[in-house]
């Protein structure tokens, strides 16, 4: 089935926002978001605090807190410029892009927790994401290398399909995906599509328009992609065209979903025909997938929600703004840094979370900044930060088994809306009884808590006010200082210990707010 014309010209006729310039996708960023609520009455939540803005801004962008020093001198810069600049700084980092590649591993290899064999690819597949992340090379280039990257055995079919470096690889995808054309195929289609075709494989979609044919006719482009062994090498077969329908006596080929002819080249793999349409700039799902993942990233709900299940039942919370935003990422030449560099400049991002009225309750409006459980990855790697201790920079070394890291993962692997902040009765006891709390609050064992107290000079209110800007990137109120003051009054530094103890605990620790 094809999509409604009139829906499609909108997408592909939609004006952007612009195709450089942040702060215009900014503003059309909070002229969609404040419509509906000047519409219903509701009041936006006032500006965050430059604290809690700088260090929401480093959760989403480099995956910890700031440092305690970094912290303290945003706050007492007095540029009206400083939050535009913050962003385009920590976009330009190394920081970032190590960030931002363990984010999109996330969502390509969800498998690296659970199997070994995936686990072991991550430093290849990671270090081939940081490179791209690094250059600011355009997310369809990305996809695309990704999509028809040379397989195993595979004879250069085409000028383009030149040998990978075997240290930074996507083969892991692959292997992920144990080389199956329908495992491909799905991973395809929710990843770049933002559509769940898997509910296909057997039987046409329950309640979205896809069919069993439309399933096949996309897992034939990975036909010729097979895995002979368990655990042998991904290979392609380069002149397989066509797929056996599991079943079935049909056989399915190659067939996009906007029921677009393939022109399948010779001597090319057909994943590069199937690469170059699901990134061409007339695809009516790409861009629309790409950035309703990238605004859940930062606000914790898609503007679609699942962020993979886009389909006429399933409307987006702001349908105009998605439109424009997808019509601005294929402007800007899919450009990542400039869409999110244009969603952290929007106001919407840079709001309190604070509850300041009871209609604001409900996440999808954006009235407010939406509270959201940190992702395991990013926890840990802020305990770190607060510690002292160097965070893992192998690129997926954590992943091995017994590591610190990869027990930390497996304990706070979430599930469920990252606005909905949950702890479980496992998580709290690891934190308040587990070795990394633990260490980092006794005296003579946590790194950062005995330079604080082994600095000379400084008062027990300094001392205080340097452990909150070192665990939670503020300043004490009034009244936190006065309780902080009167438990260290004694001096003893297990005393500080407690207050540093307390702090990893928060859940404001624990959340981006």
């Amino acid at each position: 089935m094809t999509r409604p014309a009139t829906v499609l010209a909108v997408l592909l006729a939609a004006g952007p926002a612009s195709a450089a310039d942040p702060a215009a996708l900014a503003a059309a960023v909070d002229r969609h978001i404040e419509r509906p609520l000047t519409s219903a009455s509701i009041p936006a939540a006032p500006p965050a605090d430059d604290a809690a803005y700088f260090r929401r801004l480093h959760l989403a962008l480099v995956g910890r807190v700031p440092a305690p020093g970094d912290a303290r001198a945003f706050v007492a810069d007095p540029d009206p410029d400083k939050r535009a600049k913050a962003i385009d700084r920590l976009l330009a980092s190394a920081a970032s892009a190590n960030y931002l590649a363990a984010v999109w591993r996330g969502y390509l290899l969800p498998e690296a927790l659970t199997t070994p064999e995936v686990a072991a690819q991550v430093p290849g597949f990671q270090a081939w994401l940081r490179e791209r992340f690094a250059s600011n090379a355009p997310y369809d280039k990305t996809v695309r290398d990704l999509l028809a990257a040379p397989l195993a055995g595979q004879r250069a079919l085409s000028r383009r399909n030149e040998p990978e470096d075997p240290a930074t690889s996507p083969m892991a995808f692959y292997v992920a995906k144990d080389g199956k054309p329908e495992n491909l195929a799905a991973a395809t289609s929710r990843l770049f599509l933002g559509v769940q075709l898997e509910c296909a494989q057997c039987h046409d979609h329950p309640f979205a328009r896809w069919t069993r044919d439309q399933f096949w006719g996309l897992a034939a482009f990975y036909g010729g992609v097979e895995r002979p062994t368990p655990g042998g090498a991904v290979r392609e077969v380069a002149d397989r065209r066509e797929l056996a329908v599991p079943n079935t006596e049909r056989i399915a080929r190659p067939a996009f979903l906007d029921d677009k002819e393939p022109a399948i080249r010779y001597r090319t793999s057909p994943r590069a025909t199937l690469a170059d349409w699901v990134t061409a700039p007339d695809n009516p799902f790409f861009a629309r997938a790409a950035v309703n993942r990238v605004w859940a990233h930062l606000f914790g709900v898609g503007l679609v929600d699942p962020v993979d299940d886009l389909h006429e039942q399933n409307p987006p919370s702001h349908p105009e703004l998605l439109d424009e935003l997808a019509a601005s990422f294929r402007a800007g030449g899919y450009d990542l840094r400039f869409l999110l560099a244009g969603l952290c400049r929007s106001a919407a991002f840079g709001r309190s979370s604070g509850l300041t009225d009871p209609r604001q309750q409900d996440a999808r409006l954006y009235a407010r900044f939406p509270v959201q459980g940190l992702p395991a990855e990013v926890l840990f790697d802020s305990f770190a930060a607060v510690i002292g201790e160097p965070a893992d920079a192998s690129g997926g070394g954590f992943l091995a088994d017994g590591s610190a890291k990869r027990q930390f993962l497996e304990t706070f692997n979430r599930v469920g809306r990252p606005t909905e902040v949950t702890t479980t009765i496992v998580q709290a006891l690891a934190l308040m009884n587990g070795p990394l709390v633990g260490g980092a609050a006794a005296p003579g064992r946590g790194r950062t808590l005995d330079a604080i107290l082994g600095l000379p000079g400084l008062s027990a209110g300094e001392r205080v006010d340097a452990i909150y800007y070192l665990v939670l990137s503020r300043p004490p109120s009034p009244e936190e200082a006065a309780r902080a003051g009167r438990h260290v009054a004694p001096g003893s530094p297990d005393r500080y210990g407690d207050l540093l103890w307390a702090l990893l605990n928060s859940a404001e620790f624990r959340t981006t707010h």
